[in-house]
């Protein structure tokens, strides 16, 4: 009984396979495993390849030619090394002209004279030409502070060293309009004609934290 059971589950089995791979594959016992499985041990080892320390060295080797400048010269049409290494020395020329920072806030107005090496030669905000709390924010004392500014540059000297003069403005406080007015005014017409280039480096915003609550007023 048990026999006929076993028989009848085997024919169960081999019915499930099609009529052509019946013919082509032989029928094998299903703890008979593959050849690939019963490999020795030193045949797997074999298997994987070597590395060396010379094999390693000429990863290294090829990693390096693959970032010189050669290796992505034929990406870019009709450019060659030389003209490549020509624009990356172009790049980092040093800067020859020195910058007037005005960072002009709500609260306060901070004007800063530096040379082509970023080395301060005058810096000073409202505050040190006698302007106080409140007073210090105003469209008044922006104009008064870019007065004392280019004075002083005169008395000091620094004049005739300034070639080349760029304005960076940071921020949108009364005393950014106020500065630019004391520019084009009569104060600034020694410094005026120096100017050869505006940027601005005000910070904007994107993402972040959260933004603080308005603040309301009534």
């Amino acid at each position: 009984m048990a026999s006929n059971t076993a028989l009848r589950g085997f024919r169960s089995l081999t019915s499930t396979i099609c009529t052509s791979c019946r013919r082509t594959q032989p029928l094998r016992p299903f703890s008979q495993s593959t050849k690939k499985t019963l490999a020795a041990p030193s045949d797997r080892k074999n298997d994987k390849p070597e590395h060396t320390l010379d094999s390693l060295m000429s990863s290294v080797d090829q990693n390096f030619r693959r970032a010189s400048p050669e290796f992505y010269s034929n990406l870019i049409p009709g450019a060659s090394p030389s003209a490549l290494r020509n624009l990356t020395m172009k790049d980092w020329e040093e800067d020859d002209l020195h910058k007037l920072h005005i960072y002009a806030t709500k609260h306060n107005t901070h004007l800063t004279l530096s040379k082509p090496n970023r080395d301060a030669l005058i810096s000073v905000s409202c505050g040190n030409i006698g302007f106080r709390k409140a007073g210090r924010g105003t469209y008044d004392a922006g104009y008064q502070l870019a007065a004392f500014v280019m004075s002083r540059v005169i008395d000091k000297g620094l004049l005739p060293q300034i070639k080349k003069l760029e304005l960076i403005y940071r921020g949108f406080g009364p005393g950014r309009e106020a500065v630019t007015k004391a520019i084009l005014g009569s104060e600034g017409k020694r410094i005026r004609p120096l100017i050869v280039k505006l940027s601005d480096s005000t910070r904007l915003k994107f993402g972040g934290v959260r933004s603080k609550k308005p603040r309301r007023l009534g």
